[in-house]
């Protein structure tokens, strides 16, 4: 898996996955929403660790400037 994504890119995703865990936590770790916050969390956090986003393979979009992907 080649990185797809700069460290601002990767950075803010680490905040938002950080602050979903916190809002979560403030909700109430057993009701719907908070587990949803905690898989949205999940994945922020993993993509960020990472360095790779799916999704921005899928579209072929890059955050670090470079080409878009080769098909």
């Amino acid at each position: 898996m080649p990185r797809n994504m700069s460290s601002t890119d990767r950075g803010l995703r680490f905040v938002a996955g950080v602050a979903a865990v916190a809002a979560g936590a403030a909700i109430g770790a057993g009701s719907a929403a908070a587990i949803a916050l905690f898989v949205v969390a999940g994945v922020l956090l993993a993509t960020s660790a990472v360095g790779f986003c799916p999704l921005y393979a899928l579209v072929r979009f890059d955050s670090r400037g470079r080409r878009p992907l080769p098909h």
